[in-house]
Order: C-alpha cells, then sequence, then structure tokens
C-alpha cells in the first residue's frame, strides 16, 4: 500500500483558533475592556458581589481590580448535596477589571499605554460595550453609539500590537556580531506578514486565520499579543430593554462582530442586575425570586458570563470528592493524567503511578443515591487510566502516586 499523506494542517480562523495562541496553564485570566462608564466596574462588582451572596461559590479578592469568581455548576452542587463535606472549593475564574480606554490611548492619551499593558498580561477579554442612554452617565464621546465603541477599542488594540509586534520582530530578526544570519521558517514569514499586513489595517490579527504550525512559530517570538486573545462581547442594556430583549443596537452590534471575526455576543443590564443583587442582599434567595418573577422570569446573566468567559480559555475541570472535601479542579482542556494530577500538588504529578476515575454522569446515574463507588465499580464504570489518558471534564478522579525520598 501506498504510504498515507500527511494530514494538512488546519486554519484556524477567527475566533475559533484564538485560544491556541494562548498560554497553557490553569491560571488564566479574563480582562473586562471598554470605553469610560460602560458598566465595565459595575460588571466586576457584580461578578465579585454575587459570589459572595452565593452560599455555594465563594469568591477570593486578590487584589482591588482583579478576583476569583466561582464557576457556576450543578454537578459540583449535587456532588456537595450528596457527600456534605465540610470543606466545598468550586472551579474559579480569575477576572481583572481594567480602566477603561479612550481614543488615543495606544499613544499615552489617559494613561493608555499602562491600561494596554494591563490587557496584555490577560487571556481573555471581555469587550463590554454600552448601549443604554442615561443623562446621570455621561459617555466619553457625548453621544451612545456601541458600534463606534467598538472600533474605537479595536483600533488603540490593534495600534498597541502593532507597535509590540514590529519590536518584537526586529529583535528576532536582528543579526548578531559573529553569527550567521538567522534562518526563518516559512511558517513564521507568512504568520508574520499576516499580522502585520492585519494590524496596519485596523483588523484584528486572529482575522488573518492561521495554521497550527504559523502560532506555533510566531508566538514564542510575540507571546503578548492583544488581538489574537479570544474576546466576549459583553452589551449593557438598559433594564427595559434586557427584559424586553429588544434593542435597536442588538442587530447592528451582531452584525460588527460577525464582519470582525465573530465571537460570542451577550445582553445583559447592569441597572437590573444590581436589582437583583439588592434583593438578594435584602430579603434572601425568595426576594431575589419574587423580582424575576416581576420582570416575565427575567434571570441573571452573570452565571452565562462566567461561564463562558471560562471555556473561552479552553478550561475544564475534574472533581475530587470524598467526605472531608468535595473540590473542582482547573485544568487546561487536553491534558493528560500526569498534568491533572499536577494541579493538585507537583509531587502527584512527579510520582504518578495511575489515575482511578469514572465519569460524573455514570456516578450520577449508577451510585444508588450513595457516596460510594461501590456500584460503579461492579458495574466497570469505575476505570483505572495510566499516563497517555485525556481527562475530560467532570471526571472524577482518584490519583495513585509514589513519590520516593
Amino acid at each position: 500500500m501506498p504510504p498515507k499523506k500527511a494530514a494538512k494542517d488546519e486554519m484556524n480562523v477567527g475566533q475559533a483558533g484564538a485560544s491556541k495562541w494562548g498560554r497553557v496553564k490553569t491560571s488564566l485570566k479574563m480582562g473586562v475592556v471598554g470605553l469610560p462608564n460602560v458598566g465595565k466596574s459595575s460588571l466586576f462588582n457584580l461578578l465579585t458581589n454575587q459570589e459572595a451572596a452565593a452560599e455555594n461559590f465563594p469568591f477570593c479578592t486578590i487584589d482591588p481590580n482583579e478576583a476569583q469568581c466561582a464557576v457556576p455548576d450543578q454537578r459540583f452542587k449535587w456532588l456537595c448535596d450528596l457527600y456534605k463535606p465540610p470543606s466545598k472549593v468550586p472551579a474559579k475564574l480569575l477576572v481583572t477589571d481594567i480602566a477603561g480606554l479612550i481614543k488615543g490611548a495606544s499613544e499615552g492619551a489617559g494613561l493608555g499605554n499602562a491600561f494596554l499593558s494591563h490587557i496584555q498580561a490577560v487571556d481573555g477579554i471581555y469587550h463590554c460595550v454600552r448601549a443604554f442612554e442615561s443623562d446621570e452617565v455621561i459617555h466619553v464621546d457625548d453621544s451612545v453609539d456601541p458600534c463606534r465603541d467598538l472600533e474605537t477599542i479595536q483600533s488603540e488594540l490593534c495600534k498597541k500590537d502593532l507597535a509590540y509586534v514590529t519590536s518584537q520582530i526586529t529583535m528576532h530578526q536582528a543579526e548578531k556580531k559573529g553569527q550567521k544570519p538567522k534562518k526563518l521558517t516559512e511558517a513564521y514569514i507568512s504568520a508574520r506578514d499576516k499580522i502585520v499586513s492585519h494590524l496596519e489595517q485596523d483588523k484584528p490579527a486572529f482575522m488573518a486565520g492561521f495554521t497550527d504550525a504559523e502560532i506555533g512559530e510566531f508566538k514564542v517570538v510575540a507571546p503578548a499579543l492583544i488581538t489574537t486573545k479570544p474576546i466576549v462581547y459583553l452589551v449593557n442594556l438598559s433594564k427595559k430593554n434586557f427584559i424586553a430583549k429588544k434593542s435597536k443596537w442588538l442587530p447592528k452590534i451582531a452584525d460588527w462582530v460577525k464582519d470582525h471575526g465573530g465571537g460570542t455576543v451577550i445582553p445583559f443590564s447592569v441597572e437590573y442586575e444590581e436589582e437583583l443583587y439588592e434583593a438578594n442582599k435584602a430579603g434572601g434567595a425568595d426576594a431575589k425570586a419574587d423580582v424575576v418573577k416581576a420582570n416575565g422570569d427575567c434571570k441573571s446573566v452573570l452565571p452565562r458570563i462566567i461561564k463562558v468567559g471560562y471555556k473561552e480559555l479552553n478550561l475544564i475541570y475534574f472533581f475530587t470528592a470524598g467526605e472531608k472535601e468535595v473540590r473542582a479542579w482547573n485544568i487546561y482542556n487536553g491534558s493528560l493524567a500526569p498534568q491533572a494530577a499536577g494541579a493538585i500538588h507537583s509531587d502527584f504529578e512527579r510520582g504518578f503511578i495511575k489515575a482511578e476515575l469514572c465519569a460524573y454522569d455514570d456516578f450520577k446515574e449508577h451510585c444508588g443515591g450513595k457516596p460510594s463507588m461501590a456500584n460503579l465499580k461492579s458495574l466497570g464504570k469505575y476505570r483505572q487510566e495510566g499516563k497517555g489518558y485525556t481527562v475530560k471534564d467532570g471526571d472524577i478522579i482518584e490519583f495513585k502516586f509514589n513519590v520516593s525520598k
């Protein structure tokens, strides 16, 4: 038989391949970005406060502009209800509140360079845009036009990236005295030319489309590119428009996003979310439910914002469950069993022997309502996996390891 042809390197176009440009870590961050007075800090505070108010989803403030938000998950809640452990630790999403950008930020306007550096430091972007009118909240450009605002932010990010990537290319290609000129690969040259061309046109780099080889070659040279990061677009509406699920801006924003590489668009309302939060704070879950019912069963979208951001960073989690603790552990999607073990402790990875595990759905179906693996073992649903096993989202795992002194 003739040899098989090598598989063609697939093209990653738009937001679909954005996570491949990022860091392969478990402590990845989403940054809230936008113009001043669009609701960024209010959203950040709501994410923080709603976690503080949720009994099963605590958060931990790290510093004034960064917090860990628990990822809502009914699977985690069910395991906690079953095991009733004293320690309950959900999966966490790191969120950073980044001060507002203005036109000219890439040239230093409004301390823009410092803020743009903060965006470089995160792994994904919540792009918050204003689509509500208010005489009390002044717009930095004196009028509400979310599509114009999207263009402004995108242009500043592209300009920052162009300056950064030009500098990185110069350093990478510089000839060192006494050394032969560096040989540039075809993948590097292709990625370089596409990125520079797009950025010069104020187009995000991810819109160019790249093969895995191009991404692998170029992200080593320019690891802090902004316009290759995954983006979730958050549209801040008035309470009235959010409950009615109508706004003249939503179709225009959807078209803009489609024309600029795609991405998830989530309408929300700071005004309404604050009302829900205050009701919960004053009267608990029942009072919050009354507000929801009085507004056409319109529920909070904060849980969705958190879960979508988590997914965009290409993160998943596995569970450890016992009488002392139920915990969800962040790992990068595609992690092998030893790497997942390392999320608990480096000794677990270094001395990895095997993983004993089952899928969450199998456990829920066959455990018989008891916090025990006995039924699953008898059914062959509880199994052993070695170093080559790729951990799945929701796996319930116990690692076996041995570290010799």
